[in-house]
């Protein structure tokens, strides 16, 4: 389906610098844009792409000043990024919604099923569990027993959900996770040997949660694991037992969330982040990539990273040393010959 710059700009509530009737069907990036498609410009590293691009639409914020003559159309929002997202949005719900329940799949007769629910081929709905309306559950995963799913939830192909788990509305489950596996508890003994601790507890997403692929949030030796509303995981994270994560956090793949850490609302966590056991984050902080931390940071809205982790103004500060290292090695050797 064709849209014009003006249909997009009255949509995005912006406004049309160009032709109000260039048309798009489909989406670029800046740099390999092609006519009749529409891309975006946020990042001011691309700023040179917009004056060479084959796009015939460009969203750009409101502050952007060409140096140069633009040849696409531009349509000035005050966010080029929500905007994008907010058209994404749009494009993905215009998709064919998937119905129905497939023959295949087993559904145990305590279960209730809301209104509006696909389940596809071969998945398993255990007993006592509650599937609301409007969810969307794929081929091939398990819930198991005494689970509840909100309403408008996506889980996609092969995701596990374990017995006693709750999960809140318009949750996200991408291929793969596994939420409600056993936390890692195991008690050394005498013989030299482990002992398994029962985990008796559950795992809690709320509200607008979204789980990456191949994910894992583990359940609670006793009480509750909890995702509160709005955190994004990425790929492969691992969540463990009895870690409760605040509202609005974001973390990137490969992260280790060790059990018991408490992570406060709207921090940022960038790939490969390690967390010793019992860790406490405050709110708002942000964490480089693969840094370790080994207690906590407990200051709020703290830039951190490096393994262990620190002020980002302290990192910096001895990587310039560490950089130094070599030649201040040689000053000291050669100082010492002198010494002697």
């Amino acid at each position: 389906m064709d849209f014009s710059a003006k249909q997009i700009a009255e949509f995005l509530k912006g406004t049309v610098e160009g032709d109000n009737e260039a048309k798009v069907s489909d989406l670029s990036k800046i740099e390999d844009g092609k006519p009749g498609t529409l891309t975006f410009l946020s990042n001011p590293t691309y700023t040179k792409y917009i004056y060479t691009t084959k796009a015939s639409i460009v969203l750009v914020n409101k502050s952007f000043v060409a140096e140069k003559p633009i040849e696409a159309t531009l349509v000035r929002v005050d966010d080029s990024y929500q905007a994008l997202a907010m058209l994404l949005d749009l494009y993905q719900q215009s998709k064919p919604k998937k119905e129905g329940v497939h023959p295949t799949a087993v559904i145990e007769e305590s279960a209730t099923i809301g209104n509006n629910v696909y389940i596809g081929a071969n998945a398993y709905i255990g007993e006592d569990t509650v599937i609301g309306d409007g969810s969307k559950i794929y081929p091939t995963t398990y819930i198991g027993d005494n689970v509840s799913v909100g309403e408008d939830c996506l889980i996609f192909a092969g995701v596990k959900i374990y017995e006693e788990c709750k999960i809140g509305n318009n949750v996200t489950l991408h291929a793969g996770s596994v939420i409600g596996a056993d936390g890692f508890g195991f008690a050394p003994s005498s013989a030299m040997n482990y002992k398994k601790i029962p985990q008796v507890g559950n795992v809690i997403l709320e509200d607008y949660v979204e789980i990456g692929a191949n994910a894992t949030v583990d359940r609670a030796t006793m009480g509750s694991t909890i995702v509160r509303k709005g955190v994004k995981l990425d790929n492969m994270v691992h969540i463990a037992h009895n870690v409760e994560v605040g509202a609005n956090t974001v973390m990137a793949a490969q992260c280790g969330i060790a059990g018991s850490t408490k992570i406060g609302e709207n921090c940022m966590i960038g790939g490969q982040v390690g967390m010793a056991p019992h860790s406490v984050i405050a709110k708002g902080v942000k964490i480089g990539a693969q840094s370790g931390i080994s207690s906590g940071v407990r200051k709020e809205d703290s830039l951190v990273i490096g393994s262990p982790a620190m002020d980002v103004s302290i990192y910096k500060r001895m990587i310039v040393l560490l950089k130094k290292l070599p030649d201040l090695a040689e000053r000291i050797s050669q100082l010492e010959t002198k010494i002697k």
